[in-house]
């Protein structure tokens, strides 16, 4: 049986997506994020405890905004959310977050279905001016499976064509190791973000890049991605999937998947805005094609999480 509940005791409502194997906690209010992946009994993705309980409630005092400006300024609340890439500070065809008042840090608006064997969460974003874009997010999960399925909109709302790719970013607790899959003719990783330094790589066969634990802050972008990536910590496993367009432009020096890591600083970044990590947190991020949309079009990308034991795998 899957089902779907939404708590609406506090401040904001919480959806909650259960099969009985995976359960999934998702905060409209909030961007539109997935705060919760309860897997085996363990909580797998990576929530901010200064800002957020297990009910994924406010926490300590914290009344949650709208937020813009330096990065100094962001709440990471963590979780799994989407935004449109490329990210940067310098023009106005890169998107200049997190933090950022309507794709980030607004409410999405929700809509649940539950039919025979499913359960879904659309999440609809408010339009936002600077990139013209409005996103949607749906979250499906299917009865006993390990796997939750996200599909991902953007759509142009302004009457002139705009450019992006959309970006899904996950991140979860520090100390595993990710794995990304790559096709022939790998080229190095390209760093990316370095706040302190670039994540350091090995190559443990020629379809792997292994990036394993390390106290950098900084980030790898993968041109070669075929489109699988995994995380593998404390014993359990996450496999992200997503399709990937051969001869298609992508951002970030045509990476189709990132990896960033950080850890906490004796003091913030000012080259990163004023970042200051809350704890060792690794991002896994799917991207799709970087391409024109016309007045009123859309782009989208599929992305499938699954989660496993790595006990039960065989060798």
């Amino acid at each position: 049986m899957t089902e779907a509940v939404t708590d609406s005791s506090g401040p904001y409502d919480v959806l909650w997506l259960d099969n009985g194997v995976l359960r999934l906690g998702i905060v409209p209010a909030l961007g539109g994020r997935l705060l919760s992946l309860v897997h085996d009994g363990a909580e797998l993705l990576w929530r901010n405890p200064a800002l957020l309980d297990d009910r994924l409630r406010p926490a300590g005092g914290h009344r949650p905004e709208r937020t813009s400006g330096p990065m100094a300024n962001w709440r990471n609340y963590g979780g799994d959310k989407t935004w449109p890439a490329p990210q940067g500070w310098t023009s106005d065809a890169e998107w200049a977050g997190p933090p950022d008042p309507v794709l980030d840090s607004g409410p999405y608006r929700a809509d649940v279905r539950t039919g025979p064997g499913f359960a879904a969460a659309a999440l609809t974003s408010e339009h936002d001016p600077r990139t013209g874009l409005r996103l949607r997010r749906e979250i499906r999960l299917e009865a006993g499976s390990d796997a939750y399925g996200l599909r991902l909109t953007a759509v142009n709302e302004t009457a002139e064509p705009v450019r992006w790719a959309l970006w899904n970013v996950a991140q979860y607790p520090g100390g595993g190791t990710v794995r990304v899959e790559v096709g022939p003719g790998f080229g190095e990783p390209v760093e990316l973000a370095v706040g302190t330094a670039a994540p350091a790589w090995t190559r443990p066969g020629p379809g792997t890049v292994e990036v394993p634990a390390q106290d950098v802050v900084g980030k790898l972008g993968f041109p070669g991605s075929t489109g699988r990536l995994t995380y593998t910590r404390a014993g359990h496993r996450l496999t992200m999937d997503w399709d990937v367009h051969e001869g298609a432009a992508y951002p970030d020096g045509g990476s189709r998947a990132e990896v960033w890591m950080e850890h906490p600083l004796d003091r913030p970044l000012d080259h990163l805005g004023g970042l200051n990590p809350p704890d060792r947190i690794v991002e896994c991020e799917a991207l799709g094609p970087w391409e024109p949309i016309a007045p009123g079009g859309s782009t989208s990308l599929a992305v499938r999480v699954g989660a496993t034991r790595t006990e039960t795998e065989k060798a």
